[in-house]
């Protein structure tokens, strides 16, 4: 096989940290109190002080900072009352944390199907609650694609059922002008380094309600320490979660918040990069016979740090063939088609924490359904590149 374009940029290097974010990690060092509430008489410390800044960003009531994502969502099931053997929907295509939360806790994952737009199928949404009888629905806005959110919270309402929304992939989006997590009960965010914030790991927790988040404080790991917290409910709201709910240590340290607040005052900037290189990707693959692109509704504001395309024609070992010839050409593709884990990309029938389940539209979906990431360290002419690489291999696998 000969191949005369290349791409020799990286899918998982990141950009560099900005300046005030690595002063305030080495003051942060250089202090040597790394632990949230080792803090001086009369400091509020610099993961109390994010919490209270990503409140005010998002328009909340009430946010916690932990040590990641999936610990934001175990503690967020917990919290709204998820015990061993409590039926929890989720989607039937995201990522592996988001059952795994819900195994963790002593859940049992009912999964809904989603349709090729990648959103959850709210016919069969309306249908598995019926059938289950769960109260409990975990929102994966998995790669950012956002719901028809109205539709769900009127399902979902009408049914009694409580609706924790995972924004890992949408934190910054919008639907019909209202931000991803502020539709639920409770929204949980990640920090990792493939998110929008990057600290490693990491992971925000917000809501309006003031019990729930006093339970879901004293679950992170909080001891009698509740008061040293930057956006938290006042005392009172803390008179039976301090009993009730055990702590699970799960509490962000001082080095993540302090390098996470200078990148938080720069999301916004970043969220229309990331839009413009989506963009460039998607200009380059439209057109295209046998490439189906994923649609965007018009009611949602997206952030496109990643970008997912199918190829609805292609066999398993058409779209085998496709990940090793973009891989020749330096095109690092996800397809979660294959029936055996790689990496983080895994589909349910690989997860044996969850009882098996028929999901036909799903599995329809997935097949064929190709993911990629968009890093900021890419141009907008990579985009364009990496587009006419991607067309340059369903031309050559296809004829």
């Amino acid at each position: 096989m000969s191949v005369t374009r290349c791409f020799s940029g990286s899918f998982t290097q990141q950009e560099a940290l900005p300046p005030k974010a690595v002063a305030a990690a080495v003051a942060v060092l250089q202090g040597g109190r790394l632990h949230r509430y080792n803090v001086a008489p009369g400091e509020a410390g610099e993961v109390a002080l994010l919490e209270a800044e990503f409140r005010d960003w998002q328009g909340c009531e009430y946010c916690l900072a932990v040590t990641s994502g999936g610990q934001a969502l175990q503690i967020a099931l917990r919290a709204c009352g998820v015990t061993a053997g409590t039926p929890v929907l989720t989607n039937a295509f995201t990522l592996a944390p988001v059952p795994g939360a819900i195994a963790a806790v002593g859940g049992c994952t009912v999964l809904v199907e989603i349709d090729e737009t990648l959103r959850l199928d709210l016919s069969d949404l309306e249908k598995k609650i019926a059938e289950s009888g769960a109260r409990f629905l975990l929102l994966s806005h998995m790669r950012g694609h956002l719901c028809d959110m109205e539709r769900v919270m009127r399902i979902c309402d009408a049914a009694g059922v409580t609706v924790i929304e995972d924004c890992a992939h949408s934190m910054g989006a919008h639907w019909n002008g209202h931000r991803s997590g502020n539709f639920g009960k409770v929204a949980c965010f990640s920090t990792q380094t493939y998110k929008h914030l990057n600290s490693g790991e990491g992971g925000l927790l917000t809501t309006n309600d003031p019990k729930l988040a006093s339970r879901a404080t004293v679950l992170s790991g909080s001891y009698m320490l509740f008061d040293r917290h930057g956006a938290g409910p006042e005392a009172e709201a803390f008179a039976e979660a301090r009993y009730e709910m055990p702590n699970c240590s799960a509490r962000m340290d001082a080095l993540r918040a302090a390098i996470l607040r200078p990148q938080l005052a720069g999301l916004a900037r970043n969220v229309d990069r990331w839009n413009k290189r989506y963009c460039r990707v998607e200009q380059g693959l439209r057109g295209h016979r046998q490439i189906a692109l994923i649609h965007r509704p018009a009611r949602e504001s997206m952030v496109g740090s990643s970008f997912q395309f199918r190829l609805p024609t292609f066999a398993p070992e058409q779209c085998r063939a496709v990940l090793r010839a973009a891989a020749l050409r330096g095109v690092e593709l996800k397809w979660f088609g294959d029936s055996e884990p790689h990496g983080f990309t895994s589909s349910h029938s690989s997860w044996r924490y969850v009882s098996p389940q028929a999901l036909p539209r799903t599995d329809g979906v997935l097949t064929t359904l190709f993911d990629m990431r968009l890093p900021l360290t890419f141009s907008e002419a990579d985009c364009t590149l990496i587009a006419t690489l991607i067309r340059d291999v369903v031309d050559e696998v296809g004829s």
